[in-house]
């Protein structure tokens, strides 16, 4: 199985791997060792580079398999083989935004389920924009402005951003752990990872994010749209 690097530094940009594992036909090496996030959540897989004999290779997707983490390589970029030795480098500029842009969403699903109790019903993102999907009735314009400046408001107050990984039954004894409609965690999960925006929100999340909500800097909420009787849709763009 691949070391989930990403799980526990989220600012690692580089490191140095050993490849497991080739796939000629995906043209993907599984590696020992990844800071690659392969998607997840909403958020999506990373992208970078393999550097093997001085030669950079161009990561096209990282995803998530039975055995670890592939990486999926350019058309025409060779493969290493198996116990290559290489060194992975991250897009990094990339990555940065989007995890401003998953802390984000996570100050907007605290300030929502706090003061609305609103249950997410679906996201998704992009580097510096997203849109989160809540159970929210009675969303107006007028309330779209009182959300955005109380999201500010907790960017302003620089809430440190915490990680930990927890045996699952010490995890569910978390109140509102699962901040989803439904629980997308399969039962053969042993640990959950959760994380904390500190006297703001803690859920169960598996992705990338800043050190404290100042990193995300201003959010802007730049339209909204009725999905439905009951589900309402918050678009977010970040500066």
């Amino acid at each position: 199985m691949t070391d989930l690097l990403y799980q526990t530094d989220s600012y690692l940009k580089t490191f140095t791997t050993t490849v497991l594992a080739v796939d000629e036909a995906a043209h993907s090496v599984l590696l020992d060792r990844t800071a690659f996030y392969p998607g997840g959540g909403g958020q999506p897989a990373d992208s970078g580079v393999l550097v093997w004999q001085g030669v950079e290779l161009p990561v096209t997707r990282a995803r998530k398999g039975a055995e670890g983490i592939w990486h999926a390589l350019a058309e025409g970029a060779p493969l290493p083989p198996v116990d290559a030795a290489v060194e992975g480098r991250l897009d990094w500029d990339r990555r940065y935004a989007l995890m401003r842009t998953h802390s984000a969403m996570h100050i907007l699903c605290g300030v929502v389920y706090r003061d609305y109790g609103a249950l997410v019903t679906g996201g998704d993102m992009e580097p510096l924009h997203g849109r989160m999907d809540f159970e929210f009735e009675s969303l107006s314009k007028d309330l779209v402005g009182v959300i955005e400046a109380a999201v500010n408001r907790e960017v302003a107050a620089d809430h440190p951003v915490r990680v930990a990984i927890l045996p699952r039954d010490e995890a569910f004894q978390i109140p509102d752990l699962i901040r989803t409609k439904i629980n997308l965690l399969p039962p053969e999960i042993s640990h959950i990872r959760t994380i904390e925006l500190v006297g703001l929100d803690l859920q169960a999340d598996g992705g990338t994010h800043v050190h404290s909500t100042a990193e995300v800097g201003r959010m802007r909420i730049v339209d909204y749209k009725s999905k439905g009787k009951i589900n309402k849709r918050i678009y977010v763009e970040l500066d």
